[in-house]
C-alpha cells in the first residue's frame, strides 16, 4: 500500500512528538546540592585557594573574598569598592569584642556550609556579628533561636542582655517579647548579676508599664531599690555611708561632688515612677526606716504627702499632681497579684473535661486601695471558665410581644466570664454604687519545662446593676489549647528506645509541639489567674482597654 505526500508528513509529525515526549519522560532532574555544599565546605577546612587573611582578636583566618560577598552585603561593599582601603589588602583586622571575637570561628564557618551551633551563651554574640556584617539569614536563625528559648533564658540570668540588645538593634518583635517576659514574670525571673546589666533607660521603661505583674507596689519599691544599691557599688560610693567624706575609692572631692550630684539625680529619676499612692499607710509608714528613705529624705517625703493626700480623698492635691506626665499615672494600681486582689484558676484533668464544660471559681476582692481596714465592704466576684467552648441550646422566649424561637449557637472560643455580685440589688430605692475595675488575666504557659505567665489580657470595665456581667473570649487560642487531635505513637514497653516521633496516620517523621498551656507532670493543668483591682476616676487607662458598658 502507497502512502500519498500527505500521509508522509503526517507520520513525520508523529515521530517527531513521540520522540519529544520520549525525550521528556528521559529527563530526570538531580539534586547534588550537597555535594557542592561538601566541596565549598572544604575550601574552608583545608584552607584552600583562600586570598584573604581575616585577623580577629589576634587569630588569623584564611577566607574567600566571592563567598564572604555572596555571604554578606557588608563584606561586599568593603571588598568590592575601591572607596574602601580593604579592596586592595590580602591582610585584614577586623575590630571585635572579646566575646564576639570567642564566636568568630563558628561565624565564619557559616558562610561556607550553612551550619551553626547556638547556644544561650553564644546566641547573643552571633547575632552581633550578623548585624554588623548583615547577614540576614544568620539574623533570622538567631532571633527565632531567641523567641524559642525565652523561659530558659530567664532562668539563666540572660534574658535582660537579649532585651536590652534586641531594642537597641530594631528587632521589634523580639524586644516586645522579651519585654513582655520579664514585665510579667519580673519577681521570678530576676536574678542580681543582671541588675548590673539593666540599663537605667530601659529601668525607667519597665517602671511606667501599667502591666507590670507584681506582688503590690512595695515590690516594686524594693525592687528599684535594689537596683541603685548595685548602681552605688559600681559607682564606688559605698552602701549609705554616713561620712560623707569617706566613700568607697573617691579621694578627689570634686569628682566625689559630681558622682552624689549624679547619684541624687540617679535616684529621683527612677523613683518617680514608683506609684506610692497604691501603697496603703502601714507599708508607706515601714519606709520612713528605710536608709534610701532617709538619705534622700524632702523627696521621698514629699512622694508620701501625696500618697497620703490619694489615700485620704484630698483630691485638689492629686488633680494638681496629675497635670504632670509622670504624675498622671502615679495613681493607677498595675496588676497585684497579692491575694487581696484576685485568684489563682486551676482546672485539673484538662484532656478529661467534657466539650462545653464550665468551672466555677467565687472569690473576694478590696473596693479600694486605701480601703485597708473595711473587710466587711469586700466585692464579691463569680468566675465561670468555658475552656473548650460555649453551648447555647435552642430555646425559647417568651415575651409581652409573642413567643420566638432562640437557635442553637456553638462558639470555638475559651471563654471566660466574670461577675460583679455587689451590684446585683432588690431593693431599686437603695441601688448598690457602680464598680469600676481594671481586671488582668495572667495566662501561665510552660517553654521547655520551664513555667511561667506567658500572655496577659486587660480589661477596664464599669459593672451596674444593669451590665453586671463581663464576657471575655480568646484569652486562649481555642485550637491551640485543644489540639493535637492525636499523639505520637509510643514504642513497645520492651523496647527501651525513645519514641519514634511518628504518629499513626503519618509515614514521615513529625515534630509535636509542646502544649503551651498545659502545666504539670502529665500537661493536664490548665491554669489562669484572675486580678481585679478598684480604679478611681482619678486613674489613666489607655483607651484600647476600656469595654463598653
Amino acid at each position: 500500500m502507497s502512502l500519498s505526500v500527505g500521509d508522509r508528513a503526517s507520520c513525520s509529525s508523529t515521530s517527531k512528538k513521540n520522540e519529544e515526549n520520549t525525550d521528556k519522560d528521559e529527563d530526570l532532574e538531580v539534586d547534588n546540592s550537597k555535594s557542592v555544599l561538601l566541596k565549598i565546605a572544604s575550601l574552608y577546612a583545608e584552607q584552600l585557594m583562600s586570598d584573604l587573611i581575616l585577623e580577629v582578636g589576634g587569630v588569623c583566618y584564611p577566607a574567600h573574598r566571592l563567598i564572604l560577598c555572596a555571604s554578606s552585603e557588608v563584606f561586599q561593599v568593603m571588598l568590592m569598592n575601591r572607596e574602601w582601603n580593604e579592596w586592595r589588602e590580602s591582610r585584614i583586622v577586623l575590630q571585635e569584642t572579646a566575646i564576639a571575637a570567642s564566636v568568630f570561628p563558628h561565624f565564619l564557618k557559616y558562610f561556607y556550609t550553612g551550619q551553626i551551633r547556638i547556644s544561650h551563651q553564644t546566641v547573643l554574640p552571633v547575632l552581633s556579628l550578623a548585624d554588623k556584617y548583615n547577614v540576614k539569614d544568620l539574623v533570622a536563625l538567631c532571633l527565632e533561636y531567641m523567641t524559642q528559648h525565652l523561659a530558659q533564658a530567664a532562668q539563666r540570668g540572660q534574658l535582660i542582655a537579649w532585651m536590652q540588645y534586641t531594642t537597641a538593634c530594631g528587632h521589634e518583635e523580639v524586644a516586645k517579647a522579651c519585654q513582655n517576659f520579664v514585665k510579667w514574670n519580673l519577681e521570678w525571673v530576676w536574678l542580681d548579676s543582671e541588675l548590673d546589666e539593666l540599663e537605667g533607660e530601659n529601668l525607667v521603661n519597665l517602671l511606667q508599664q501599667s502591666d507590670l505583674v507584681i506582688h503590690n507596689e512595695m515590690s516594686v519599691y524594693q525592687f528599684v531599690e535594689r537596683w541603685l544599691n548595685r548602681q552605688r557599688e559600681r559607682l564606688g560610693l559605698g552602701r549609705y555611708s554616713s561620712e560623707r567624706g569617706n566613700e568607697g575609692s573617691v579621694t578627689n572631692f570634686n569628682e566625689m561632688l559630681e558622682l552624689k550630684a549624679h547619684w541624687d539625680s540617679l535616684v529621683a529619676a527612677v523613683f518617680s515612677h514608683v506609684r506610692f499612692p497604691m501603697m496603703c499607710p502601714k507599708q508607706l509608714a515601714k519606709l520612713l526606716l528605710s536608709p534610701l528613705t532617709q538619705e534622700h529624705k524632702d523627696f521621698f517625703m514629699e512622694r508620701m504627702a501625696i500618697a497620703m493626700s490619694y489615700q485620704s480623698g484630698q483630691y485638689e492635691r492629686v488633680a494638681e499632681v496629675q497635670q504632670t506626665e509622670a504624675g498622671r499615672v502615679l495613681f493607677t494600681p498595675r496588676l497585684y497579684t497579692e491575694d487581696t486582689w484576685g485568684s489563682v484558676l486551676a482546672v485539673d484533668n484538662f484532656h478529661s473535661l467534657p466539650c462545653y464544660h464550665m468551672r466555677t471559681f467565687i472569690f473576694s476582692s478590696r473596693p479600694s486601695i486605701s480601703d485597708v481596714d473595711q473587710q466587711d465592704r469586700l466585692t464579691e466576684w463569680t468566675v465561670d471558665l468555658y475552656p473548650k467552648g460555649v453551648w447555647f441550646r435552642k430555646s425559647m422566649l417568651i415575651a409581652w410581644s409573642g413567643t420566638y424561637d432562640v437557635p442553637e449557637v456553638v462558639l470555638r472560643t475559651v471563654r471566660i466570664s466574670i461577675t460583679c455580685q455587689n451590684v446585683a440589688t432588690g431593693d431599686p430605692n437603695r441601688p448598690e454604687p457602680d464598680v469600676r475595675v481594671k481586671i488582668g488575666i495572667l495566662v501561665w504557659g510552660i517553654q521547655r519545662e520551664v513555667e511561667h505567665v506567658s500572655a496577659v489580657v486587660e480589661r477596664v470595665h464599669r459593672f451596674s446593676a444593669h451590665n453586671k456581667v463581663l464576657n471575655i473570649d480568646n484569652a486562649l487560642d481555642f485550637d491551640e489549647l485543644n489540639t493535637p487531635l492525636y499523639t505520637p505513637t509510643q514504642p513497645p514497653a520492651s523496647t527501651p528506645s525513645k519514641s519514634t516521633g511518628r504518629c499513626s496516620k503519618c509515614t514521615d517523621s513529625c515534630v509535636f509541639p509542646e502544649p503551651p498551656h498545659l502545666l504539670g507532670p502529665n500537661r493536664d493543668q490548665l491554669r489562669i489567674q484572675v486580678v481585679i483591682v478598684p480604679l478611681t476616676d482619678y486613674c489613666y487607662v489607655c483607651p484600647s482597654e476600656v469595654t463598653l458598658g
